[in-house]
């Protein structure tokens, strides 16, 4: 007698294919995302602070090439980290398969970031100039200031009022800079007025013995007072002094400091301080004199009804 075999078991239920698919997408980009996550990290914790510390060491005095260090280098990591998460998901095929289009999407990207890869690339050469760090008080044709920060696009600048300016790379690198206290002296110069029945060779060393007494002043070369021109109705000597370490000093209190003893030794010597010019006018006054009904009369005269008394005052003729 035949049997037939029993069936057990539950048959397999049919998947479509657009599920599948979906489902593979799905976990090409768990293994895209969780592999640049993994790959970061770990670059992260390795190879950053081995680079950051190696660039501090041999570059104790430049704080701009350490800030910098470490913004570029995290970028490129993550550029990395990137790449080898596609390569996982197996996305390498996009880098040989797609050629003609990378290329114009790098085409596209360059011309539309035109002026931010421009700012990137002004941003590097900044960082690489030895004369320009973070902490120098720069001028340039847009204002000055100290620099904060060199960021991918903008520079940082701190200004005399603690106002924060973010002013482009570009500018930075395409105009003229200058550092005028980027070296261990600055010479300090100010004008000072005085009559011309003044004694100007005492003035003179009056000016000299001031710039003398301020501590940060170098002695060698000597303040000068120098004539620097003559007005209409005073004399103008420039004083002339160099001082040590102006980064590190106070140039506004060392001004003030120099003016507040100039006028101290004027006045004790007597010598006027900018004096008022005598000026000569030349021309013709009209005085214009109103009744009590609101008429007026050129020079005081009122009409023939009345006459002017010895006094000075007007009445009714008799």
């Amino acid at each position: 007698m035949l049997s037939t075999p029993l069936q057990t078991g539950v048959p397999p239920i049919p998947v479509p294919e657009d599920l599948l698919a979906s489902g593979g997408a799905l976990v090409d980009v768990v293994v895209f995302a969780a592999v640049t996550v993994a790959v970061y990290l770990l670059a992260r914790a390795t190879v950053f602070p081995l680079a950051v510390r190696a660039v501090r060491s041999r570059n104790r005095n430049n704080p701009t090439i350490q800030s910098a260090t470490e913004t570029y280098l995290a970028v490129l990591l993550a550029a990395m980290a990137t790449v080898a998460g596609m390569l996982a998901a197996g996305y390498g095929a996009v880098f040989s398969e797609s050629a003609l289009l990378i290329a114009a999407l790098t085409f596209a990207v360059g011309t539309a970031g035109r002026d931010v890869l421009g700012s990137l690339v002004s941003g590097l050469f900044l960082v690489a100039d030895p004369d320009f760090n973070v902490g120098d008080w720069i001028r340039w044709s847009g204002g000055e200031g100290v620099v904060e920060a060199v960021d991918f696009r903008v520079t940082r600048i701190r200004t005399l009022d603690y106002e924060t300016l973010t002013v482009p790379n570009t500018e930075l690198t395409g105009n003229t800079i200058t550092r005028p206290y980027g070296r261990d002296r600055f010479r300090v110069t100010e004008t000072v007025h005085l009559a011309y029945d003044d004694d100007i060779d005492r003035a003179r060393e009056l000016i000299v013995e001031a710039a003398e007494a301020e501590p940060r002043a170098l002695p060698d070369p000597a303040p000068e007072a120098r004539v620097a021109d003559l007005g209409e109705g005073t004399v103008a000597l420039r004083a002339e002094f160099l001082v040590r370490e102006p980064a590190d000093g106070d140039l506004l209190g060392i001004r003030s400091r120099f003016r507040a003893r100039v006028i101290d030794r004027f006045e004790e010597a007597g010598i006027t301080l900018g004096p008022a010019s005598d000026r000569e006018l030349s021309g013709h006054v009209g005085v214009t004199v109103a009744d009590g009904d609101g008429n007026r009369g050129a020079g005081g005269d009122r009409g023939g009804d009345e006459d002017r008394g010895s006094d000075g005052a007007t009445g009714p003729a008799e």
